[in-house]
């Protein structure tokens, strides 16, 4: 089960498939709106460092937007390539990892936060664990398995991030971040739990044929 179901990614990619189209025709190349993708990402995650919440929340769903356009324009122009894909994702994971740094070095600094070493170890456990879904599935489509199941991917991530930062900013005190970052550590967490169990019955089962 995941958040964001494919009926709404259909009907995002229908929504955005003009604008892939244009930039087909204009000859950019996927690897480069993965580039630009990742640079905004960064400057997302500076705006959280510096406080400017709102900021970045909204360049964190640009990036989001952005990055779903060099598949798409892999695909429809025939550019799709291994390489592609590795830079793809290895950037994907720079970015991951740069929006929860930025948005612990806000929490560590910004006035009236509490719990502010707790909140750091949980930006790093939700650091860790938005790496190892990510890292499970790559493993297991390396053994053939396609493991797309859990409740929390990036795109849940971005969306749980960036929303709420547009709305509403840090809130009191910071505690809107905190707040994020807590469940987004705890159901990353469930995700990889989820993508151990569904490869260990998948796997069980594949062994057990070929005995």
């Amino acid at each position: 089960m995941k958040l964001v179901t494919k009926s709404l990614e259909r009907i995002f990619f229908a929504a955005t498939d003009p604008i892939s189209g244009w930039l087909l025709r204009a000859h950019v190349r996927p690897n480069t709106i993965t580039t630009i993708g990742a640079l905004v990402v960064v400057i997302s995650a500076a705006a959280f460092a510096f406080g400017h919440i709102r900021w970045g929340g909204a360049l964190l769903l640009a990036s989001g937007i952005v990055d779903t356009f060099d598949g798409q324009v892999a695909r429809r122009g025939g550019m799709v390539s291994k390489f592609g894909a590795f830079y793809d994702s290895t950037l994907d994971r720079v970015g991951d990892g740069a929006t929860f740094v930025g948005i612990a070095a806000y929490l560590l600094k910004a006035p009236g936060v509490q719990w502010r070493i707790e909140t750091a170890v949980v930006c790093m456990v939700a650091i860790v664990s938005s790496l190892i879904v990510s890292y499970a599935r790559a493993r297991a489509e390396g053994l053939g398995i396609d493991c797309k199941v859990g409740l929390v991917q990036r795109a849940e991530r971005l969306l749980a991030i960036g929303v709420p930062s547009v709305l509403v900013g840090a809130g009191r005190n910071g505690i809107v971040l905190q707040v994020i970052v807590a469940l987004l550590a705890f159901f990353s967490t469930v995700t990889v739990v989820q993508r151990f169990v569904y490869v260990y019955r998948v796997t069980r089962e594949d062994d057990r044929l070929h005995r």
